[in-house]
Parts: C-alpha cells; structure tokens; sequence
C-alpha cells in the first residue's frame, strides 16, 4: 500500500518508516506539518495516512484529517498519539479516524492495524467493481442478482463464477444476444446441436440450469420459444 507519514519527531517517523518498508509498503514522504499532509494527501493519493494528532503546527492532526476527508474520504487516516485521555479519543472520533495507536510503537500494533485497514480497502474496491458492473455495457444483469459477461462469456453471482458447462453458457449466450428478444425452440436446437435432437434434450439443459442458479433464469414464451430472465 501507498502510505503517508505525518509526524513531527523525525526518530519515531524513521523507525515507523523501516517497518512500514520492510513489510513492503510504500512509505510516500514524512512530512512535519499539518498543512504539509493536506497538500501531499491531494497531490500522492496515499492508501493510508499514519497521522500524528498534536503537531507543532498551528493545524492539528485532527483538523488535518478533517480537511483531507472532505476532498478524499476513502483515504484510511491512523491516528498516532502519546496520550490516551479522552480529549484525544474525542478527537479522533470527530476526525472519523479509522484507528487510534499510542506511542512508542509496537511493531505488531502497526502491522496488525495495517492488515485490517487493507481489508478495508479490498472491500471498497470489490464494491466499487460491482458498482461498475451494473453500468457496464459488457455486463447483463439477470434475475436473481447473476449477472452475464459478455466478454467473458460466463455466469456470475457475488463476484463467483458458476459452474454451468460449455452447453449452458452457449445457450446462455444466444438469449444474451438480444435479451428482450425471444428465440424459438427451433432456431435454438439448430445453433446449440449440429445434428438433429429430440426437444427433450433442451427442457432438460434449461431444467439444469434453472436448478443451477434461478427458476425463472430462462424464460418460456408461450411454448415458443425462450428468452433470457433479466433484472430490468
């Protein structure tokens, strides 16, 4: 991760330097001053802020955070402090920190806080993937909450790709082509198999599928032919 280090103690700001490194992070700068740590958030985008709450600055920590929350809020801000009353608590609080450590640092204190704050992260990107999908031209959007990549050309659910088999999504496929559209069982049978079957053999590809994900995934249209279940 991308990290910015904001504390005016040059020593500590080192040692917390060399461990954030040697777990492989990327330590952005050190900077000493609130105003310095507004500045550097907007022009580094850092993951994380290790941010120093009292600072020989006429901009505290807090207010820092604050300012840089308001322009970027999914930046996770890590409070250090020597104190631990409840002023300081309440400051962070205010300051929507996502946690709180005291000094001298404990290295598995930092690591662990750390681990959790990529968690986080992880999770705001997955969200922000799903949210993309939903406005993606590639992307169908199908009853149930499955969603079909075209590009792909596979069935999804949560992020996890379903099993179906090449003969389902070949089918899944076609009704994806036009998904308003309905495509007559003949016309499907003629795509799907290169020589002459027996319909059965499509009621029970369809049946599997529906067992596989949701009843109404693929739809019956007045027993001529199917179409696609889509979500909208």
């Amino acid at each position: 991760m991308k990290i910015l280090i904001v504390e005016d103690e040059i020593i500590p700001a080192n040692y917390l330097k060399r461990i954030l490194e040697k777990e492989g992070h990327e330590v952005l700068s050190i900077v000493q001053r609130g105003a310095s740590a507004i500045t550097e958030a907007k022009i580094q985008k850092p993951d994380v802020i290790f941010m120093d709450i009292m600072l020989k600055d006429n901009i505290s920590g807090a207010d820092a955070a604050v300012a840089i929350h308001q322009n970027q809020p999914k930046i996770i801000i890590i409070f250090l402090t020597a104190f631990s009353d409840k002023e300081m608590v309440e400051f962070a609080v205010r300051s929507e920190a996502y946690a709180y450590l005291l000094k001298p640092y404990r290295d598995n204190e930092i690591l662990a806080t750390l681990q959790l704050a990529k968690a986080k992260i992880d999770a705001n990107q997955t969200a922000n993937t799903i949210q993309k999908n939903k406005t993606d031209p590639q992307i169908i959007k199908l009853i149930g909450g499955y969603i079909y990549n075209k590009n792909l050309k596979r069935v999804f659910l949560d992020e996890k790709e379903i099993e179906l088999g090449p003969k389902a999504l070949q089918l899944i496929q076609l009704l994806c082509q036009n998904p308003k559209i309905t495509i007559e069982i003949d016309d499907i049978m003629e795509q799907l198999w290169d020589e002459p079957k027996p319909k059965q053999t499509l009621r029970s590809l369809i049946h599997r599928i529906r067992q596989m994900t949701h009843p109404e995934l693929i739809q019956n249209a007045n027993k001529l032919g199917y179409k696609i279940g889509t979500s909208t």
